[in-house]
C-alpha cells in the first residue's frame, strides 16, 4: 500500500494543535524519545512485543520526567556519610490513571518514576458498527482524587472520546486540583476535543499525527497498541 502524503489541511491542523499553550509535544525537538517512537511505529520492530512494551514504558518515563517539572516540591535536608545536603522532595505523588489494556505498559513507565503513587484503572472500549464512535466505560478503580494531582495516560489519543469519558467517570472519586493527560500519539481532532472538553487539563504527547481515517484510527499512527503489546484479540 502506498504511503499517504499529508494534505496542507492535515499539516495545518497538526500545527494548530501543537501551538496550543496547554499542549506539550515531546518529540518536537530531537531526543532519544524520537528513537523510541520510531521503533514503536516500525512494522519490522513491532514483531517483538517485548520491545514494543518497553518502548511504551520508556516514553512514559520521559513524559513523567517532563510533567515532574510542573509538580510541587518541598525543601528537605538529608544527611550524607560526609555531611548534610539540602534538596527538593516531591511534595505530593500524583495519582496515575490509565485505560485498560493498551495503557498498561505506558502506565508502568510513569510508575517507574512516581514509584510512591497510587494507581487508578478504567476499562473503556469502542462500540463498533455505528455511524459515530461510541465508547463504553464499564469498570473503574481509583483512590480519592480530591485535591490530588491526576495523570491520566493512554498511548493513543484518536477521537479523544474514551479519555474524556474516562476522566468524567473518575470524577465520582473526587475533584483533582491539577490534571495532566498523556499520550504517545495524538490526532489533531483528539487534541482539539480533549482540550475543549477538559479545559483544566494540560496535555503531553510524544507526537501529533496528520489525522484520523474513516474508522477513526490515527494516521500514520502505529496500529493497535493493545494488540501489539499483548497479542491480537477475538
Amino acid at each position: 500500500m502506498a504511503a499517504l502524503t499529508p494534505s496542507p489541511a492535515d499539516l495545518s491542523a497538526a500545527a494548530a494543535a501543537a501551538a496550543n499553550p496547554r499542549v506539550h509535544v515531546v518529540c518536537a525537538e530531537p531526543s532519544v524519545a524520537n528513537h523510541f517512537l520510531a521503533e514503536l511505529r516500525d512494522v519490522s520492530v513491532q514483531q517483538d512485543s517485548l520491545r514494543f512494551r518497553r518502548n511504551l514504558q520508556r516514553l512514559g518515563e520521559i513524559i513523567a520526567y517532563k510533567i515532574s517539572s510542573q509538580l510541587s516540591y518541598t525543601d528537605k535536608t538529608v544527611r550524607t556519610p560526609l555531611g548534610e545536603s539540602s534538596s527538593k522532595h516531591l511534595h505530593d505523588f500524583p495519582v496515575l490513571a490509565t485505560v485498560l489494556r493498551a495503557g498498561l505498559p505506558f502506565h508502568q513507565g510513569f510508575l517507574n518514576y512516581f514509584d510512591q503513587s497510587p494507581s487508578a484503572f478504567a476499562a473503556a472500549y469502542r462500540i463498533e458498527g455505528t455511524a459515530q464512535v461510541q465508547v463504553q466505560v464499564d469498570y473503574l478503580s481509583a483512590p480519592s482524587l480530591d485535591e490530588r494531582v491526576l495523570i491520566l495516560a493512554d498511548p493513543m489519543l484518536a477521537s479523544g472520546k474514551s479519555l474524556v469519558q474516562t476522566y468524567r467517570a473518575m470524577l465520582r472519586f473526587g475533584t483533582p486540583r491539577q490534571v495532566h493527560i498523556a499520550a504517545v500519539i495524538a490526532s489533531p481532532q483528539g487534541v482539539e476535543y480533549v482540550t475543549r472538553e477538559i479545559p483544566e487539563a494540560t496535555l503531553w504527547v510524544a507526537a501529533i499525527d496528520q489525522g484520523l481515517n474513516e474508522q477513526a484510527y490515527i494516521v500514520p499512527g502505529l496500529g493497535d497498541a493493545g494488540d501489539l503489546s499483548y497479542g491480537s484479540k477475538l
